[in-house]
């Protein structure tokens, strides 16, 4: 059955951004990137998975990592000009984002939060991130999700 188009897959057609969806079954037990690599068959690095954080001066923000990363939130406050960072709690992301957990994505979310994508995505020719659905994802080239999401390229994971 073909993909319904979400915010996320919308936002990118009013840009006129290329990409592609890719849906699979969706296992309420692992909503990992790392798992999502592994249906979609590429490498886990390739996957990234979008997180809410909330900064000391600059408010909610997202940052966008490798699967099998760790985000280093020291990193990520520096980056985005916050003294400190902390994780939003689970119960948070619904009302700020519109999406739920393991269905998060850097686009279409209720508001235009600032995004953080990792330096490591420029390594690739592309990446995939949720289309902000469960079991659905954004294929596309990092430039362009950089530019389509506004995200500012850090080093944002752990060592």
């Amino acid at each position: 059955m073909p993909v319904k188009k979400t915010n996320a897959a919308r936002h990118l057609d009013d840009l006129a951004i290329a990409y592609t969806l890719h849906q699979t079954e969706v296992d309420e037990r692992d909503l990992s990137a790392v798992a999502m690599a592994h249906k979609l068959g590429v490498a886990p690095e390739q996957v990234f998975k979008t997180l809410v954080a909330r900064g000391d001066r600059h408010g909610v923000l997202m940052a966008c990592i490798p699967g099998p990363r760790e985000l280093d939130l020291k990193k990520l406050a520096a980056a985005s000009g916050n003294k400190s960072v902390s994780m939003v709690a689970l119960k948070e992301v619904l009302p700020l984002t519109g999406y739920i957990r393991g269905g998060c994505s850097p686009l279409g979310a209720k508001k235009a939060y600032p995004v953080y994508l990792d330096e490591s995505a420029a390594m690739w020719e592309a990446i995939y991130v949720s289309a902000g659905q469960r079991g659905v994802q954004l294929r596309l080239n990092p430039a362009d999700l950089a530019r389509a999401a506004r995200a500012v390229s850090a080093d944002l994971c752990r060592d």
